[in-house]
């Protein structure tokens, strides 16, 4: 399988994916790595969250409960109450 990391219109390939990784960390900038059935894209690298920050000064506000399947969760678990 080939990956291929994209970059400021640089294109480098890999043979595997935590090659192409590695590598995207390295550059400490948003890459594209794509694979033969998929695509990743970001800034890799980030290890760690301290005071609500990434290593770099960026807030970090990702949070589970507000990304999608939020809502389907909600209307499950709704249905799934008995009504009194």
């Amino acid at each position: 399988m080939n990956f291929k990391v994209i970059y400021d219109n640089v294109e480098k390939d890999f043979d595997t994916l935590d090659q192409a990784m590695s590598y995207s960390k390295t550059l400490g900038q948003f890459v594209t790595i794509k694979g033969n059935s998929f695509e990743v894209v970001g800034r890799f690298g980030v290890d760690s969250v301290r005071d609500g920050k990434c290593p770099d000064g960026v807030a970090y506000d990702w949070n589970k409960a507000s990304r999608i399947g939020r809502v389907k969760k909600e209307k499950n678990y709704a249905s799934s109450v008995p009504s009194q």
